[in-house]
């Protein structure tokens, strides 16, 4: 048997660029991102929980540290250097990561919240699925493989 439980954040706003796009999102523009974390165990806790999401603020500060106001970049953006010059003068909160898209930041906070929340139960509970949503139009997934039954 596997139990989970769902965990959201919403209205964290943030800009960031596809460099690579063709299109418009090669611009600076930004959203009000909102997240879902998804977590299975095989076994409740004393508490009769999947997880105590009381034990979730590091994972909320680290949300707000990387999207409230920030200005998400790729590693590979050729305008890196001018990026950390507008950072230096206090322009933006800027922070490069190797994907900044809602399929990218997905799967960045999947690996971290996974990490932090088997910790946090040593080892009992995981996080298998998060859910990016850009607005209340666009959204990316990503799930383990296995998902429910890792």
């Amino acid at each position: 048997m596997t139990y989970t439980c769902t965990k959201r954040y919403y209205n964290l706003p943030c800009a960031h660029r596809q460099h690579n796009h063709r299109g418009h999102c090669s611009k600076i523009h930004g959203y009000s991102r909102s997240f879902e974390f998804h977590c299975a165990a095989h076994e409740l806790d004393e508490n009769g929980f999947v997880f105590d999401f009381g034990n979730l603020k590091d994972l909320y500060e680290h949300l707000e540290y990387m999207c409230d106001h920030t200005l998400l970049i790729n590693e590979e953006d050729p305008h890196l250097d001018l990026f950390r010059q507008m950072n230096e003068m206090e322009l933006c909160k800027l922070r490069i990561v190797k994907n900044c898209g809602a399929e990218g930041m997905a799967r960045y906070f999947l690996d971290y919240a996974n990490e932090l929340v088997r910790r946090k139960s040593s080892e009992r509970v995981w996080v298998y699925r998060v859910t990016m949503y850009e607005n209340d139009k666009n959204s990316a997934t990503v799930e383990l493989s296995g998902g429910t039954n890792a």
